[in-house]
């Protein structure tokens, strides 16, 4: 009964199997392999026009390296008050932009709103050099609270930092369980929506250590590749990296496994909600954030159940826990079982 993260599963066994696959022999290094090659003309393939694409290892260099490709002196960025990338990637962004201010945009739900947008960067008028630049804005999808932005959500985004001529960024980490939810194609839910530039989550989804810039205008990448030497992502062995995503991108394996744990989720919110409980946000992907008796939490953690505690922020009365109770924060995985539910439900 695992839920404490995604990132707590294994490499996908298509994943493993490709890292295998591609393991003999020699090939070119540093990128200039022909399976690198290859994987980045699929990314040209699965959103349906040319993109400029680069592998990193870890989200946070995606995101960082992703908002310094548009970082300005003095530059603000404007996020979710509650987003990943203000508040648990150790102040990278700021650093890879060169001292970028993150501003925080409160927002339901963990979704930044336009309006909400419009007034936060409505502080930093053009030309007035004390305030800093409007550079960049960032959204999460899925959410730090696991909603989900819709298409009309994305690009109402969209026009309000375009009102300003400031590109949108969106932090993909858990890119593929939000496109399955939607039903919608990866160019749908990014470029036709809006969206400059993507970080393409694939770790917390079955790779091992996978993830990709994608820019949507070449012209925004130029140079972006010494970004990401001088950030220590160049791989040597690159192959490696487009070894897992051959292998995550082969039959529909990404979408399968996304559509695994996001139907886990949904059966784990059903069976909360079946034995009186209630959930703090809506369950729109692979995480449920429950709010349960704290005395249900010690029986489950007293049974094997991994999960944590979660702050439960900017909730209403009727769902804002009361004082013996708590939320948590559980998230499936394309190794959740059948029987992880069950047994956790049973000991609920």
């Amino acid at each position: 009964m695992n839920f404490a993260s995604d990132n707590w599963a294994g490499a996908a066994p298509a994943v493993m199997s490709a890292l295998t696959r591609h393991n003999s022999g020699f090939a070119p290094a540093y990128g200039t392999d022909p399976l690198t090659d290859r994987i980045s003309e699929k990314f040209n393939e699965i959103f349906e026009r040319e993109v400029a694409v680069f592998f990193v290892a870890t989200g946070s260099a995606a995101n960082s390296l992703a908002l310094a490709a548009y970082a300005r002196p003095g530059g603000v960025i404007f996020c979710h008050s509650d987003a990943h990338i203000r508040v648990d990637e150790c102040n990278c962004p700021e650093f890879m932009t060169g001292g970028s201010k993150l501003a925080g945009v409160p927002g339901p739900q963990g979704k930044v709103t336009p309006q909400g947008l419009r007034e936060a960067m409505a502080a930093h008028p053009d030309g007035v050099v004390h305030h800093g630049q409007v550079a960049a804005v960032s959204i999460s999808q899925a959410t730090e609270c696991g909603t989900i932005y819709t298409l009309d959500e994305i690009a109402a985004v969209k026009e309000a930092a375009r009102s300003r001529a400031v590109p949108l960024h969106m932090d993909g980490a858990r890119f593929a369980n939000a496109l399955v939810t939607l039903g919608c194609t990866p160019a749908d839910m990014t470029w036709k929506a809006g969206v400059d530039v993507l970080s393409f989550g694939a770790t917390k989804n079955g790779c091992w250590c996978a993830e990709a810039v994608v820019f949507f205008d070449a012209e925004a990448a130029r140079g972006f590749e010494y970004l990401r030497k001088r950030g220590g992502h160049l791989f040597s062995k690159s192959r490696f990296v487009a070894a897992q995503l051959d292998g995550y991108f082969e039959d529909g394996t990404w979408l399968a496994a996304a559509g695994h744990a996001n139907e886990m989720a949904a059966r784990l919110a059903q069976g909360i909600r079946d034995q009186g409980g209630r959930t703090a946000w809506a369950v729109d992907a692979n995480e449920v954030f429950p709010i349960l008796k704290r005395s249900q939490f010690e029986a489950l953690e007293a049974a094997g159940a991994r999960l944590y505690e979660w702050p439960a922020k900017d909730l209403s009365s009727n769902i804002a826990p009361a004082e013996d109770e708590v939320c948590l924060r559980m998230v499936t995985s394309f190794a959740t079982t059948d029987e992880d539910v069950k047994t956790f439900l049973k000991v609920l």
